[in-house]
């Protein structure tokens, strides 16, 4: 019995850390500004993605869930905090359906199972990625106004620089498919 209460301590610790790792790769790839052409693009999409495809449907959701906990409660995790500010003022601000968006992309991303057929984990990435957008300009259309052009404002500039994203996320599983499927089973 003892055995049990320290296999659980044990898997309990391996989530803390995955999590937390996780959590601090998220927060460093916001930061990450990539000049392109009209709006510099950050990889957060990119490991969002990751995360929902490496840990699964369950742990990626908690995973992103705790990253924007951390940032609602102010730690500088965002892409434009601190300097746009930071906490529950700055989540609640346009990038709020974007930020939400991450838990459903990486529930979705972390549902498939990926092989070494590059046009099938592209299809599946994209419609994974596509979430994020769906939030994103539907918080925008509520919080800008749907007369506004949402489209153009918050999807238009982003989606050549995702296409990229997602083609190179797309690579890199058809080449790790194997990894991938090992890492999900060790945690």
């Amino acid at each position: 019995m003892e055995l049990v209460k320290n296999f659980k301590y044990i898997k309990i610790i391996k989530y803390f850390l995955v999590i937390l790792f996780s959590t601090v790769i998220l927060a460093i790839s916001s930061k990450i500004k990539i000049p392109f052409y009209p709006v510099p693009m950050t990889m957060q999409t990119f490991v969002v993605l990751l995360i929902g495809v490496c840990f699964g449907w369950r742990l990626g959701a908690s995973i992103i869930a705790f990253y924007l906990f951390e940032g609602i409660f102010g730690l500088p995790v965002f892409s434009g905090t601190p300097e746009k500010g930071i906490g529950i003022v700055y989540f609640v601000g346009p990038t709020m359906g974007y930020l939400i968006g991450f838990i459903f992309a990486a529930m979705i991303s972390g549902l498939f199972n990926y092989s070494n057929n590059i046009v099938k984990n592209f299809s599946k990435l994209v419609l994974s990625v596509s979430v994020i957008y769906l939030f994103g300009i539907l918080w925008l259309g509520v919080l800008i106004g749907w007369d506004k052009p949402i489209l153009e404002l918050g999807l238009k500039p982003f989606w050549l620089a995702e296409l990229f994203k997602v083609a190179l996320l797309a690579f890199l599983i058809t080449v790790m498919s194997e990894k991938i499927k090992s890492i999900k089973k060790l945690i």
